[in-house]
């Protein structure tokens, strides 16, 4: 037919421009479905291989060590992993405070969230020592200290009432732990600065001495820390007006905890109890990360009172 080979060419050329069309929108699709910020992806899950909205669980520390373990070493018991604290943000997740400041002598609600790379706020977290998360509050002096417990709000908002009685700055450790994807705890300690404006002179660290006094009672400190070296550490607690050890109470699960920090960069070093007196006495395994002078803090409980002795510990 007269004219019919040109017209099956421009009949070609066509469908070929609609077929390229078609996959160039597919491609497009492709691409923006892709870029994660679409409605109904799923984002990326932190690291870690948790989601924001962790797990539920009920944990006890992983490290325990039963009574008559010896001082020892673990894999990768030296070096900065063995302190927490240093960095807002770790493991994915992010400690963000509404409030970075307050007046001194002031009660101030101390409000914060706790959320993951998808930038939502944490909702559930692993029960440790009767609680989903215990706040450490220390002054960058290592004066101050106080532990807090607050209590979240259903859309992952912590809240508690922090009263500071001296101008300075300070260090905030929030510790807590999530459920990795494995179904493991995974502990967490995240820290931030916290100002209180106004003149400060920095309160200088007493030598350090294995024994101390906190209202009627004398605590021993007992054991050597040593520098990568998995030691005990032993606390023994006693009344001026009686004899024998003093009759201990449960707090949060244990018999005593304990915090270190350590002095300048305030790294937050794990220290893990006994579940039981050990000859009435509060035992701890500890791993000094490095030389230095570190700030410890025992907290104990007698007749429903809770006492902290403060000691400053020498590493070589």
């Amino acid at each position: 037919m007269v004219g019919s080979g040109p017209s099956n060419t421009r009949l070609a050329l066509l469908a070929g421009g609609l077929l390229v069309a078609l996959l160039a929108g597919f491609g497009l699709g492709r691409i923006g479905a892709g870029d994660g910020r679409t409605v109904g992806v799923q984002a990326t899950a932190p690291a870690g291989g948790m989601s924001s909205q962790g797990g539920p669980a009920s944990a006890t520390d992983g490290h325990q060590h039963p009574s008559g373990t010896g001082p020892h070493t673990h894999p990768g018991d030296t070096g900065p992993a063995l302190v927490a604290g240093t960095t807002v943000s770790a493991g994915g997740y992010t400690l963000e405070p509404v409030y970075r400041g307050q007046l001194t002598g002031a009660t101030a609600d101390y409000t914060f969230r706790i959320v993951g790379t998808d930038r939502q706020p944490v909702t559930r977290f692993v029960t440790v020592h009767e609680k989903p998360l215990h706040m450490i509050v220390v002054g960058r002096d290592l004066a101050g200290y106080q532990h807090l417990h607050p209590v979240m709000a259903p859309d992952g908002t912590w809240t508690v009432a922090l009263k500071l009685a001296r101008a300075g700055g300070y260090r905030i450790y929030a510790d807590f732990t999530l459920t990795g994807a494995d179904g493991a705890p995974v502990p967490l300690v995240l820290g931030v600065d916290h100002v209180v404006p106004g003149a400060h002179t920095p309160v200088a660290l007493p030598a350090a001495k294995p024994q101390t006094t906190v209202g009627p009672f004398t605590v021993s400190m007992e054991g050597t820390a040593t520098v990568g070296v998995t030691a005990p550490m032993t606390f023994r607690v006693s009344r001026e007006d009686a004899t024998g050890p003093a009759p201990l109470e449960p707090y949060l699960g244990a018999y005593g905890h304990l915090v270190v920090v350590r002095e300048g960069d305030l790294g937050y070093v794990h220290v893990h109890p006994e579940p039981e007196l050990v000859d009435g006495a509060v035992k701890f395994w500890l791993t000094a990360p490095s030389a230095g002078r570190y700030r410890a803090f025992f907290d104990f409980q007698v007749a429903g009172e809770v006492h902290t002795a403060e000691y400053t510990m020498d590493i070589g």
